[in-house]
């Protein structure tokens, strides 16, 4: 019996790894717009947008979690879809402070919403 664990354990293991793509799959593709902000500011501070430019890139810099702060007030933690994961404030500290478009897969999980970023770019002004 224990060998019978053993191979199912095996065969598992080597199946998740190529399974992983597809359960994530479900995961809705969107596009949010909004604020890239210090989340220590949005929380805190209730902001509907940084104080800076630089309050939000030295934020940054300094390992605070960049986040989006979408137009209906949504708070959007950007994560890594990969194992082991990583911060990605290197991909949000250019629009750091700005209104920026991101289209991503969204997460949702205890109340909070986290976003796996395709593709991030500066916001245009509405004509």
């Amino acid at each position: 019996m224990n060998h019978n664990r053993f191979v199912a354990k095996a065969v598992f293991s080597l199946l998740l790894p190529a399974l992983a793509p597809l359960l994530a799959a479900d995961a809705p593709t969107v596009t949010v717009k909004g604020y890239v902000i210090d989340s220590a500011c949005a929380f805190t501070k209730g902001l509907d947008k940084p104080i800076s430019k630089q309050c939000a890139i030295s934020c940054g810099k300094a390992g605070s979690p960049l986040v989006i702060l979408a137009d209906d007030r949504t708070i959007y933690w950007p994560i890594a879809e990969t194992t082991p994961a990583s911060g990605q404030n290197s991909k949000l500290l250019p629009f750091a402070g700005d209104q920026a478009t991101v289209i991503g897969k969204i997460y949702e999980r205890g109340g909070s919403k986290a976003m796996v970023i395709e593709k991030i770019e500066p916001q245009t002004p509405q004509k």
